[in-house]
């Protein structure tokens, strides 16, 4: 029995609310459960400089969480530095966003994907990458409107979502009661429905055989195509 009730295959009630704020070319607050994840993407006419004169265009991310984003107040870290942690989670943000978009088509031009948690309840990083796309759509096709760029460089959709072994079961959608127990977590981000753009997982006071990391991809495969669906209803 999962802490939540929820079946096993069962994914936690996904909301994608767009256009949550006023100056960002894209933004939308994405809430998978009790996590709840504000994005927003900005176009700027320029790329990093090893990027120049190349006609590609760049796709990056920040992330960070609210100094109450958690069950006990954190150091905002713009006081202290950045953590291990944040660096690699934006890292990752970056290159699974990056994995759907035709530079070429981008041109020579970046977006930034801003990523900040304002409740966490486990998988915050899965919904920074979902939530993270819908944004940067959004921005994209504001780009489109104003005819500065010709084509969609969004060749698809890009999802994540997480799943463990709990209680000795594959579960789907870990919240933080499950993902603080697991003995088995992993992460899974996926492009356009059936390709997969990073796997992260480990054991952790536990250990899994091929057949429940086989478990865990059917559970992933079901949550990604439930995502996407949430992701293509909010921008329309």
């Amino acid at each position: 029995m999962r802490p939540s009730g929820r079946a096993l295959d069962e994914m936690r009630t996904i909301e994608i609310e767009t256009g949550v704020t006023r100056h960002a070319e894209g933004s939308c607050m994405i809430r998978c459960g009790d996590t709840h994840v504000l994005c927003t993407a900005s176009v700027e006419d320029r790329v990093p400089p090893f990027l120049r004169n190349t006609g590609l265009g760049w796709v990056t991310a920040e992330y960070g969480m609210l100094p109450r984003a958690t069950h006990t107040r954190m150091r905002r870290e713009a006081k202290n530095g950045q953590s291990g942690r944040t660096q690699e989670i934006q890292r990752l943000i970056g290159r699974s966003l990056r994995a759907g978009v035709d530079r070429v088509a981008l041109g020579e031009r970046q977006i930034s994907v801003d990523c900040d948690v304002i409740q966490a309840d486990g998988g915050t990083r899965c919904a920074s990458i979902t939530g993270g796309w819908v944004a940067l759509k959004l921005a994209v096709n504001k780009l489109m409107a104003a005819g500065e760029i010709k084509s969609d460089p969004l060749t698809h959709p890009v999802a994540a979502i997480s799943c463990g072994i709990y209680a000795g079961q594959a579960v789907l959608d870990l919240d933080y009661p499950e993902d603080s127990e697991a003995g088995v977590d992993g992460n899974f981000v996926m492009l356009g429905g059936d390709r997969l753009v990073e796997v992260q997982m480990s054991a952790e006071g536990s250990t899994f055989n091929r057949n429940q990391m086989n478990q865990l991809m059917d559970l992933a495969e079901k949550g990604g195509a439930e995502l996407m669906a949430a992701q293509l209803k909010a921008v329309g």
